[in-house]
């Protein structure tokens, strides 16, 4: 990895500048900035939550329609830089208006076109639920967001058994026809579905930092996972305290990623120095659901273990 000193209130090193040998990319600026820099065909994965326009400590409101053309940009560059395998995972929630009576306005339906509109296709439209958030009293809390995962051709990765989770009745097997009395389900665990349940990361979450918006490991590693391979590199254009790049780490990719703010920044420096180091302390990917002692299947079979 090439060596450049960067971060002045950790005292950890990490690149700015991008190099293919580059474990780990961390550039202090804007994400246009460090996308026009870029080599085609660089990124297998983009994995991101962009700022929802919402007023953030780390964003500035603007106009509703500046900001999806400022989306809208950001986009295109990551779909130029894409490789023809890979995939973006956008992940958003809803913007508020304020000024409106609350009223709300669904980040992916009005995203979805920048991506189509490139020729990319959605292959889901995955519902990440948790149990904790805001509480509204004009109308229903919100207990969702919505990743849109989009690939550039028909030819991508998607590695399913890495993320599989365990069966409701792992032991069920066939009761007629060719293949009666054996099993009827993958060994290996079913299909996760698009819909995550997945706690956030809240106050007494053991991820929790001092963004306010951050995002689990446990979402990340599960698209990291089944979207790329090892040595492949993912990128963040909005990094925040570095949860995908910390993710990536943990899965042995490399990773790029871009943050604004400077105090997240170093706190995402410090996260993927653990993770690199095994030291990153993060919450399992652990079903909602778990089998019962003696079903066959009494744990998660791909829980990482600390």
């Amino acid at each position: 990895m090439s060596i450049q000193t960067n971060l002045t209130n950790t005292n950890l090193i990490f690149p700015t500048t991008f190099h293919e040998d580059n474990r780990v990319t961390l550039f202090d600026g804007d994400c246009e900035v460090f996308l026009n820099s870029l080599p085609p065909n660089s990124l297998q994965l983009v994995v991101t939550s962009p700022p929802y326009n919402v007023g953030k400590e780390y964003e500035t409101n603007i106009p509703f329609d500046e900001y999806i053309e400022w989306q809208d940009r950001i986009i295109g560059l990551c779909i130029e830089k894409l490789k023809d395998q890979g995939s973006i995972c956008w992940q958003v929630g809803n913007y508020i208006d304020r000024k409106n009576k609350n009223e709300v306005f669904p980040l992916d339906i009005y995203l979805y076109n920048s991506f189509k509109s490139r020729g990319l296709q959605l292959r889901n439209r995955i519902i990440w639920h948790f149990g904790h958030g805001l509480h509204a009293n004009s109308r229903f809390s919100g207990r969702y967001e919505t990743i849109l995962w989009f690939t550039k051709t028909d030819d991508y990765v998607f590695n399913l058994d890495p993320v599989r989770v365990p069966q409701k009745y792992p032991g069920k097997k066939a009761y007629k026809g060719e293949k009666a009395g054996q099993y009827s389900s993958n060994p290996l665990g079913k299909n996760p579905s698009d819909v995550w349940e997945i706690p956030n990361v809240k106050s007494n979450h053991i991820e929790k930092t001092e963004h306010p918006c951050q995002f689990p490991i446990s979402l990340v590693n599960r698209l990291i996972t089944s979207m790329s391979n090892e040595n492949d590199l993912v990128f963040d254009p909005f990094m925040g305290v570095g949860t995908t790049l910390a993710a990536s780490a943990i899965n042995n990719r490399r990773s790029a990623g871009c943050e604004i703010h400077r105090p997240y920044l170093d706190i995402a420096a410090t996260r993927v120095k653990k993770a690199l180091n095994n030291e990153l302390s993060f919450r399992d990917d652990k079903p909602v659901y778990e089998p019962p002692v003696g079903s066959g299947l009494t744990q998660n079979p791909f829980t990482i273990e600390q």
